[in-house]
C-alpha cells in the first residue's frame, strides 16, 4: 500500500534541513553586493571622524558675528584656507575667520560656520551679512556612528547603502555567507538545444535555463549540465567528475513512477529519497545526499519544476544564506472568476494579481489552466494563487492567498 503524500510544509522543512547553513567567508566590498552578512560589524572609527563643515563658508566664533546683518555687517580678516582633506589646521584666533570648504575639519577655536551666501566671498577680508549661532552648519564627531558601536546586524542583505557605510568606517571586506555552488542537471534523451532542428519526438530543453536563472536570482553560483541521456551508467559517469566542486545538485525530470526515470533509477538507494508531496503541480519530489552532496530532484514538466523551486528550493537556499525573510510576500485577494481544485492537495495556480488602491485586498484571476506543461501562462503571471487541500471549489469573489512573484 502506497504511503501518504508528504505535506507541503513537511517537505519544505526536509529540503531546508538538507541544505543547512552556508559557511562564511571574507570578501572585499566590491564582491559583496547582494550577499548576506554572517557576523555583526563594529565600527572601528566614528562617523564623521572629526568635527567638520557642512557648508562652504567661513569658520568663525559665534560671538564675533552675533550682531551681523545686512544693515550692520561684520568684517573679519581671513587668516587661512581650509580645504577638505587638510590634515594640519591652525587654530582660529578671536576676531578672525578661516575660509572653509564642505567636509573640511573645523579649526580649534571655531564654533560655527557662516555659509558663503551670507558673505561677499572675500579672500583676505570677508564681509559677513548674517549671524550664525553656535553649532550652525557643523557635522559633529560621531553624529552618525560612534566608534565601537554595532553598525550592521547578521542577516543583513548587503546593498549600496550598507556597503557604503562599511567603506565609510574604513572596512575593506566583510564576513558573508558564501554563495552556494549549484550544478543544474537536465535529463532526457528527447531534449535538444534551442536553435537546433527538431526531429519527431524531440523537444527543446528549457528547464536548465529556467532553473539556473531562478537560482541565480537568490544568490547561487550556477553551472548547467544539459542533455544527460536516460541511461543510468551515463548518468553516473557524467556526474562523477562534477561532485567535488558543488554544494548542491539540482536535477529536473526522471523522478516519476514510469519507466526510464533515470534520476530515480540512478539515485534510489544512494542516499536520495523519492516521495510524493500533496501539491499540484509538482507532486513527484526527491532529496537527500549523493556521495555527500545535497541533492534536490525536481519534476520534469517546466511548470512543476518552477513551482517546486518557489515552494521548496527558494526558501531553503535563502535560509542557508542567512536571509531573515525567505518567503514570497503573501496578500489576500478576491477572485475574478471561479476556480476548482483537486481535494487532498494544495494547488498553486498561476495568476494575475491587480492591487486595488485604498484596499488591503486586490483582485486576482487565473493565468491559463492548471496543466503543468503550460509554461506560457507562467510567463504571463505575476503571482501564484494558493488553494488549500480541503478546498475543491472557489466562487467568483472568494478571498484567496496570493504569493507575489515580483
Amino acid at each position: 500500500m502506497a504511503s501518504e503524500p508528504m505535506s507541503v510544509s513537511d517537505y519544505r522543512t526536509t529540503v531546508r534541513t538538507l541544505l543547512g547553513a552556508q559557511p562564511s567567508s571574507t570578501r572585499e566590498l566590491a564582491h559583496c553586493r547582494g550577499l548576506v552578512l554572517a557576523e555583526e560589524v563594529i565600527a572601528p572609527v566614528s562617523l564623521p571622524p572629526f568635527d567638520n563643515s557642512a557648508m562652504d563658508g567661513y569658520a568663525v566664533r559665534a560671538v564675533d558675528v552675533a550682531d551681523a546683518n545686512q544693515d550692520n555687517p561684520v568684517e573679519l580678516p581671513v587668516t587661512t584656507d581650509i580645504p577638505a582633506g587638510r590634515t594640519e589646521v591652525p587654530p582660529l584666533l578671536p576676531g578672525t575667520a578661516h575660509r572653509i570648504m564642505t567636509g573640511a575639519p573645523l579649526p580649534p577655536g571655531a564654533d560655527t560656520v557662516v555659509q558663503v551666501e551670507l558673505t561677499d566671498g572675500g579672500i583676505e577680508r570677508v564681509r559677513i551679512d548674517g549671524s550664525a549661532p553656535v553649532g550652525k552648519h557643523l557635522r559633529r564627531t560621531g553624529e552618525d556612528v560612534i566608534a565601537g558601536s554595532k553598525i550592521l546586524e547578521p542577516g543583513t542583505v548587503l546593498g549600496p547603502a550598507q556597503l557604503g557605510l562599511a567603506a565609510a568606517v574604513g572596512l575593506r571586506d566583510l564576513p558573508v555567507h558564501r554563495p552556494p555552488r549549484v550544478l543544474v542537471l537536465s535529463t532526457g534523451s528527447e531534449l535538444v538545444a534551442p536553435g537546433e532542428p527538431l526531429l519527431p519526438g524531440q523537444i527543446y530543453e528549457s528547464n536548465s535555463v529556467m532553473l539556473a536563472s531562478a537560482l541565480r536570482e537568490v544568490g547561487c553560483e550556477v553551472r548547467e549540465l544539459r542533455f544527460v541521456p536516460d541511461d543510468v551508467s551515463a548518468f553516473h559517469a557524467t556526474l562523477a567528475p562534477e561532485l567535488d566542486s558543488v554544494d548542491l545538485l539540482v536535477t529536473s525530470g526522471g523522478v516519476s513512477a514510469g519507466a526510464f526515470e533515470v534520476v530515480k533509477d540512478a539515485l534510489s538507494g544512494q542516499g536520495v529519497e523519492f516521495t510524493k508531496v500533496a501539491v499540484q503541480p509538482g507532486g513527484p519530489q526527491g532529496c537527500g545526499r549523493y556521495q555527500g552532496v545535497p541533492v534536490v530532484t525536481l519534476p520534469g514538466n517546466p511548470v512543476s519544476a518552477l513551482v517546486s523551486v518557489e515552494l521548496f528550493l527558494r526558501p531553503a537556499v535563502l535560509g542557508s544564506l542567512g536571509h531573515r525573510s525567505v518567503h514570497r510576500r503573501q496578500v489576500r485577494a478576491r477572485l475574478t472568476s471561479a476556480l476548482t481544485s483537486p481535494g487532498g492537495k494544495e494547488q498553486y495556480r498561476r495568476g494575475l494579481y491587480r492591487p486595488r488602491l485604498g484596499e488591503v485586498s486586490g483582485e486576482v484571476g487565473p493565468s491559463g489552466g492548471p496543466g503543468s506543461h503550460l509554461l506560457a501562462s507562467f510567463a504571463a503571471a505575476n503571482c501564484l494563487i494558493a488553494i488549500d487541500k480541503e478546498t475543491t471549489e472557489l466562487a467568483e469573489g472568494a478571498e484567496v492567498d496570493v504569493l507575489l512573484l515580483d
